[in-house]
């Protein structure tokens, strides 16, 4: 397989498709080395909470971007790179308790913004678990 190409931000550029091969081949494609290296461990820091938190969640790339739901075409969480942060998308993120702290002009979006020195802990989880019982956005 060739390596994929990066994106803007060291996002890769990854062919859409649905299941787990797909986010594999992402989280295999985030640089691992180098400035944004931190990324890497974000990113599947990210999946591996999400995995952990609702078992047999669906999953997919759409946009060269993973995407996450409780049903396969309802999404509730997806992220991409940039080139200081990881940005998490919630799907129904204003309905969440306490809601993610950016606010977005789309509906019913929150962003949360992932540094270097980002900690995905507790509150994360958590936000996770409520997501996933939520209604799906379909895309």
């Amino acid at each position: 397989m060739p390596t994929p190409i990066l994106l803007a931000g060291g996002n890769p550029q990854i062919p859409m498709g649905f299941g787990e091969a797909p986010v594999a081949a992402f989280l295999a494609a985030v640089p691992a080395t180098g400035s944004g290296g931190w990324k890497h461990a974000a990113c599947r820091r990210i999946d591996a909470i999400v995995s952990r938190e609702v078992p047999g969640v669906c999953k997919a790339v759409k946009w060269n971007s993973p995407f996450y739901g409780a049903e396969q075409g309802c999404w509730f969480l997806s992220f991409h790179c940039y080139d200081t942060y990881v940005k998490v998308r919630w799907h129904n993120g204003k309905l969440l308790t306490p809601m993610p702290p950016i606010d977005s002009p789309q509906g019913q979006t929150r962003y949360l913004k992932v540094y270097v020195e980002g900690d995905l802990g507790d509150q994360f989880a958590d936000w996770v678990r409520q997501a996933a019982v939520l209604p799906g956005e379909r895309l």
